[in-house]
């Protein structure tokens, strides 16, 4: 599934280097931008005056605001109100790939920060709206692939199954290297000894930040990392050892624990 466009070349050739600035300024309602982070940036806290569908082809975001923060794995897209500060930690090399909307292009966008499910039919169509010129012509083909976005956000599933991540400098720093290495096996007292307090004071730390145990927050880490690598059609044997199982059975006991469901069932229902 692709779309193309009869957009004139030489004109595909001057957008070719457009940045956040150029999709702000852009005279329609929708802009699309193409960037690539490389592991371990953080994009520091700014604002749009446009709302932004953030989604990443591949690697992980969080994404932090003053409504919270998300673990955005490839495959979602966290949609951002205009002008809401917000920052972006990178998890392996993310090919970024941004919808700037115009406030107000539709009275049913999101009005808070959410976390969307990006089908294979919406991904295609994002990365064919970055090669659609800023100033495209109205009423043409490409201001339809526009459209066509709003009306497949506006339709997109939430994702409820999300990871909170903490506000603790000292947390976050944790909560960032088993984001980036979700096979790793770590002890609440390995962890506690890092930041220099004893496994009970970081589990407090744990429960006051984001109102749930260390073990529950890494099952659902790791849980909502696995969920596009099985997506992605990996074995559920590679995504088990990936996300730190010592067996299939172990981490599909712990899926159907969370989601009720076996992974090959909840893929299905998908």
């Amino acid at each position: 599934m692709s779309f193309s466009s009869g957009t004139d070349i030489n004109r595909l050739e001057m957008d070719k280097e457009r940045t956040f600035q150029d999709c702000e300024r852009s005279p329609r309602p929708v802009a699309a931008l193409a960037s690539d982070h490389p592991d371990g940036e953080h994009i520091a806290t700014h604002s749009h005056p446009r709302a932004q569908l953030i989604h990443t082809l591949s690697g992980v975001m969080t994404v932090t605001s003053r409504e919270g923060s998300w673990v955005v794995p490839t495959g979602r897209a966290v949609w951002m109100p205009p002008r809401e500060e917000h920052g972006i930690r990178i998890s392996g090399n993310v090919f970024m790939r941004t919808i700037f909307v115009l406030d107000g292009a539709r009275p049913n966008l999101p009005r808070t920060c959410e976390v969307i499910e990006v089908s294979a039919f919406l991904r295609e169509a994002i990365v064919a709206a970055t090669r659609i010129p800023l100033d495209y012509a109205p009423a043409s083909r490409d201001e339809r692939v526009m459209e066509l976005i709003l009306d497949e956000i506006e339709a997109a599933p939430r994702l409820h199954l999300h990871v909170a991540m903490p506000h603790d400098p000292r947390l976050v720093r944790l909560c960032e290297r088993l984001i980036a290495d979700p096979s790793v096996s770590v002890t609440l007292e390995e962890l506690a000894a890092e930041i220099h307090v004893s496994g009970r004071t970081l589990a407090r730390l744990f429960h006051r930040e984001l109102g749930m145990s260390f073990g529950e927050w890494l099952r659902r880490m790791r849980l909502l990392l696995s969920l596009p690598r099985l997506a992605a059609g990996a074995s559920v044997l590679q995504v088990a050892l990936e996300h730190g199982y010592d067996s299939p059975s172990a981490f599909a006991a712990m899926f159907r624990r969370t989601l009720g469901v076996s992974p090959t069932a909840y893929l299905a229902s998908q």
